[in-house]
């Protein structure tokens, strides 16, 4: 139920939106509003909710093909723009590393969610990873995109995988964020109308404006407890495929070596590869990655 606090506007019409959104049909556009948050969410579907978090510099138009897939085969997809991304407005640009996690709870409750699937990539893992082990029974089962598992175990034979971070901890506005679209993190070249769709948001000072304090609010702190082994010593016990591109290296070719022995950190974990497609494998391979996640859906259910 909607309080003075919290309230949900349905079938928005964003044709006013600025910048533009991109122009997707079948799905429906809400605002959710919580305290000091005012956030963007496109669905598709009816049914069991699966809900997708999206990754960097991404939003919802990330699931554009993979969201329709999966509601075809009875689900209710709902994809949100996170806080620092999309067209969601926060009220106070401060990012700590549970603030994502806090909005997703809070996203749960007023969309009447109590138990839901997730599909998650990139950085919308780690928000998807703080759920799947602080509240398990929110979750009924995880497909995790281009991000190994939490207990995994650093490897300088995966340091290069980090080469991204440097220019998001000293992002400058209106630094053009173009370059993590290229040849190293896709198969296959993107389209200038699709990269310019993933970054249109990146107008708003706003969004430009979160993009230090995402790095620095809950990557670093997060990847220091995953240096630490914190997630090493606890258990996993939502069931979770984690899928990556045959050509996301280096964490492809050494997944194996940094996830050793995963029946000792999860109950029911899977690893999927994909071929021809590197860590943007949203766009390299909807289909595939469709598929996976409506198999995981069915069997982990």
């Amino acid at each position: 139920m909607d309080t003075p606090e919290t309230r949900i506007t349905r079938h928005v019409d964003t044709s006013a939106w600025s910048p533009w959104l991109p122009a997707t049909p079948g799905f429906d556009h809400l605002v959710v509003e919580t305290p000091g948050l005012h956030t963007h969410v496109a669905t598709v579907g009816e049914g069991e909710p699966v809900v997708l978090l999206h990754g960097f510099p991404q939003h919802w138009w990330q699931w554009r093909t993979v969201a329709p897939a999966i509601a075809a085969r009875g689900y209710r997809a709902i994809c949100p723009d996170l806080r620092g991304a999309g067209w969601t407005v926060a009220d106070d640009p401060r990012v700590e590393r549970e603030t994502r996690l806090r909005d997703l709870l809070a996203l749960f409750d007023v969309l009447d969610i109590e138990r839901a699937h997730l599909v998650s990539h990139d950085m919308g893992a780690i928000t998807a990873m703080q759920l799947t082990y602080d509240h398990p029974e929110r979750v009924r089962s995880a497909v995790q995109l281009s991000v190994p598992p939490a207990f995994m175990k650093f490897s300088p034979k995966v340091a290069r995988g980090f080469r991204h971070l440097p220019p998001f901890i000293w992002h400058r506005p209106g630094a053009s964020l173009r370059g993590v679209f290229s040849e190293a993190y896709v198969a296959h070249p993107l389209s200038e109308a699709t990269v310019e769709a993933h970054l249109a948001p990146m107008r708003r000072d706003d969004i430009d404006g979160a993009v230090r304090p995402l790095t620095r609010g809950m990557i670093l702190p997060e990847a220091m407890r995953l240096a630490g082994g914190v997630y090493r010593r606890r258990r996993l016990t939502v069931p979770t495929l984690v899928v990556f591109g045959r050509q996301d290296h280096p964490w492809a070719e050494h997944l194996g070596r940094i996830c050793r022995d995963p029946e000792r950190y999860a109950d029911r974990i899977e690893f999927a590869y994909v071929d021809d497609a590197a860590h943007f494998i949203t766009d390299d391979a909807p289909t595939a990655v469709a598929d996976l996640a409506i198999d995981w859906l069915a069997r982990a259910a």
